[in-house]
């Protein structure tokens, strides 16, 4: 058995510790935007420098979905050169990491925070905001070190809806989360100074930027804050503040002379004791297994519905749940899950825990109705007939006799289920829920570092599901006794 275990183990560390290898490029390293030619770029997805270097034929582009992707893409060979905003990667990150900024690009940018089109009331109230707001000081301490500028004193009206912020940036010193869940940096420093100046509760989220424009638009978030860009295209789309804070684009590469990679403890160290962060995958456990759960328990009531409604003598009832299954089954959980929330639950106010539960339970009350079925099916008609001649009652006759059968034959493919129900739950921070993948996501993005956070949660849906297994065999088979 310990062999087994370790042979699991080995074959899911053995591709991590093969990708966390790095390569050192052997092109030379440019000192201009000229000098990128033949090169391939490293950027995030919906970036300005996505947009600006696909226009260009003689630069290949690789396009991550997170800056730390785009990092990694470098360090790793995949890419020359990581183009990002000067000040994505501090000096000190840069020599953690083993790189360093090239050149300095020669454009400056204003950078804004966007707001939903047409909400005129909050524009006016952040742009009054920002004319006297102290900027210069805030984002001097933030990148320079310069002395902080305390808050002024602030009342929360409780009767005020609190401003809600979404950030598409873990990295200081843009926006990060910090030990305890606060949300540090310039774009929080300020965004939360506003909300108290209007007395209102502060309340911050991580999500990648084409969810978070989702959600403005939706209106389930008031302010998107990334360190963005104004462009005349985001233009058409959002409305942009008056401008907080100018900056440059910056071209990284690795650093040749740099010394050697931290040791496997040091990197330990940083992914979940550095102020810790082993709170966020405790936390992320905690909410997929809620989700997982409460999804089995609701999604196998549903589904014993589903099952009755497919077993009925009434044709439209029997018809209803086959258009049921065939909706569900026909649409991939993940886009279901955004209809659900950005459109069915738009304007209720329920929490997206809650949407993601009734999304999963939908979707698991369909596959389990339809293995309740074929179970039930599968017992032989005789064995009904039987019971009821010796003189069984109905109910007696199915709990007694065909539920036992038909849960032996459908055991297996119901526990399947569980268990691919607890892997799809990896989906739910696309609608701003910190399980154990964002949870991830978020630590990789502080520390730049794919391997360890994501061997970690690899190994914690191994045992999940595991456990999973485990637990549903001794309490099915208990039931069925």
């Amino acid at each position: 058995m310990k062999r087994k275990i370790v042979y699991i183990l080995w074959c899911i560390l053995l591709p991590f510790a093969l990708t966390g290898c790095s390569h050192e490029s052997a092109v030379s390293e440019p000192h201009s935007e000229a000098e990128l030619s033949g090169l391939t770029l490293a950027t995030s997805n919906g970036t300005y420098y996505q947009i600006k270097y696909s226009k260009r034929e003689d630069v290949k582009l690789y396009v991550a979905n997170i800056e730390t992707d785009a990092i990694q893409a470098v360090r790793q060979g995949k890419a020359d050169v990581y183009v990002s905003d000067e000040v994505m990667l501090t000096s000190e990150d840069q020599k953690r990491l083993g790189m360093k900024m090239a050149f300095r690009g020669e454009e400056c940018f204003d950078v804004a925070f966007a707001l939903k089109k047409g909400n005129t009331e909050l524009m006016e109230q952040l742009n009054a905001f920002l004319a006297t707001a102290p900027l210069h000081d805030i984002t001097e301490h933030w990148i320079n070190g310069a002395p902080y500028v305390e808050e002024p004193p602030y009342t929360i009206d409780p009767n005020s809806k609190p401003l809600h912020c979404v950030t598409g940036t873990n990295i200081p010193p843009i926006s990060y989360l910090c030990d305890g869940g606060e949300w540090k940096g310039i774009d929080p420093d300020i965004l939360r100074r506003f909300a108290h100046s209007q007395g209102r509760e502060f309340v911050m989220s991580f999500q990648d930027l084409g969810a978070a424009i989702i959600g403005l638009e939706t209106g389930q978030a008031d302010i998107v804050s990334a360190n963005l860009i104004i462009t005349e295209e985001r233009s058409k789309s959002v409305d942009f503040s008056t401008s907080y804070y100018k900056c440059h684009p910056g071209y990284f590469v690795v650093d040749k002379s740099s010394g050697g990679r931290l040791g496997i403890v040091e990197r330990l160290k940083m992914n979940l004791i550095v102020e810790h962060r082993w709170r966020l995958l405790t936390d992320g456990l905690a909410v997929t297994l809620i989700i997982t759960i409460c999804s089995i328990l609701f999604g196998s009531i549903l589904g014993a519905g589903v099952c009755a409604c497919r077993r009925s003598k009434r044709t439209w009832v029997r018809k209803s749940a086959d258009i049921y299954s065939d909706f569900i089954n026909g649409i991939p959980t993940l886009v279901l899950l955004l209809i659900m929330f950005y459109v069915v639950f738009a304007s209720s106010g329920l929490h997206a825990t809650i949407v993601a539960i009734i999304t999963f339970s939908l979707c698991f009350a369909s596959s389990s109705g339809a293995i309740f079925d074929n179970a039930i099916s599968s017992v032989p008609i005789g064995q009904t007939e039987a019971g009821l001649s010796l003189g069984f009652t109905p109910y007696k006759t199915f709990t007694g006799i065909v539920f036992p059968q038909a849960v032996c034959k459908g055991i297996n493919l119901y526990i399947g289920e569980c268990i691919a129900l607890l892997k799809n739950t990896s989906i739910v921070g696309y609608i701003a829920i910190q399980d154990i993948t964002r949870a991830s996501d978020l630590i990789r993005s502080r520390t730049f570092d794919a391997l360890i956070p994501l061997v970690i949660v690899t190994i914690l849906y191994f045992v999940l599901a595991w456990l999973l297994r485990r637990l549903l065999l001794l309490i099915i088979k208990k039931e069925a006794r």
